[in-house]
């Protein structure tokens, strides 16, 4: 089917936003360029956990458990992520924005379909803890589960729903301080350590942080364009594809707050 075009003079070429989310998710996880092979084949990845050892302790008490670290085999089968779009020489004659906005869209389509693959792995944390409002101690409370050794150059980060933001900001008040060396898109602030961001697909009730270590992006480094041309109808087809995989591979990096 063809694409609608419009006449220029008719068209006020307005482009609608189509991402499902600004947030890039790839500066939150590593990433490896390293990736081989192609869609379908299995790669086994160690998923490393750790249970929970901190305990509040009554003077001359000591611990009673300690954490405890493990790993368990993960397999995953590598992705490959295509689309094309098509157009007609007739098209790109009478609206060439129209043909712009679909090539983009290629681009945007594809950074949607990695960002939700990256989001839904540190969504598969075990780790969990629960609060009646996303207070102070609620952010505390998720730093102590991660039981981070050494904080020195550790960012922490935490993904929350703009409908879950503003109860965020309304039981922070003045302990949500704005840090001008993350002010990136969706940052918020800064909260016992927490780097906040709004991210619109997120759930409501829920918020996902964790650090860096938590997932890793598995790339076939850059991206493959393929262009075809069916010159008897001048009807002209790209194709972009990019093989990868996104794994939690330290859930004991990330955790999960449920608000309730």
């Amino acid at each position: 089917m063809a694409n609608t075009v419009y006449e220029n003079f008719v068209l006020a070429n307005e482009i609608e936003d189509q991402f499902n989310s600004h947030l890039d998710l790839a500066r939150f996880c590593t990433i490896d360029n390293t990736l081989v092979g192609v869609a379908g084949m299995k790669k086994v990845i160690n998923v490393y956990s750790a249970t929970n050892g901190t305990e509040k302790l009554a003077m001359g008490a000591g611990n009673t458990k300690s954490i405890e670290a493990s790993f368990t085999p993960a397999e995953y089968k590598i992705l490959l992520a295509q689309n094309c779009f098509q157009y007609y020489d007739e098209e790109a004659m009478t609206d060439p924005i129209a043909i712009e906005t679909g090539i983009r869209h290629m681009g945007t389509d594809m950074f949607n379909i990695e960002m939700a693959d990256i989001f839904a792995e540190f969504n598969k944390t075990t780790q969990a803890v629960t609060a009646t409002s996303p207070d102070f101690a609620a952010f505390v409370d998720m730093g102590a589960a991660l039981a981070l050794e050494n904080l020195e150059g550790v960012e922490k980060f935490a993904f929350v729903s703009p409908a879950d933001m503003a109860k965020v900001r309304k039981a922070l008040k003045d302990d949500l301080k704005y840090v001008e060396a993350f002010s990136v898109n969706g940052y918020v602030g800064t909260v016992a350590g927490w780097n906040l961001y709004t991210k619109k697909d997120t759930e409501e009730g829920t918020i996902v942080g964790g650090t860096k270590e938590a997932v890793t992006l598995f790339n076939k480094k850059g991206t493959e364009i393929e262009q075809e041309r069916d010159g008897n109808i001048r009807r002209n087809t790209i194709y972009s594809r990019k093989f990868y995989l996104a794994a939690l591979t330290d859930a004991a990096k990330a955790v999960k707050l449920t608000i309730g």
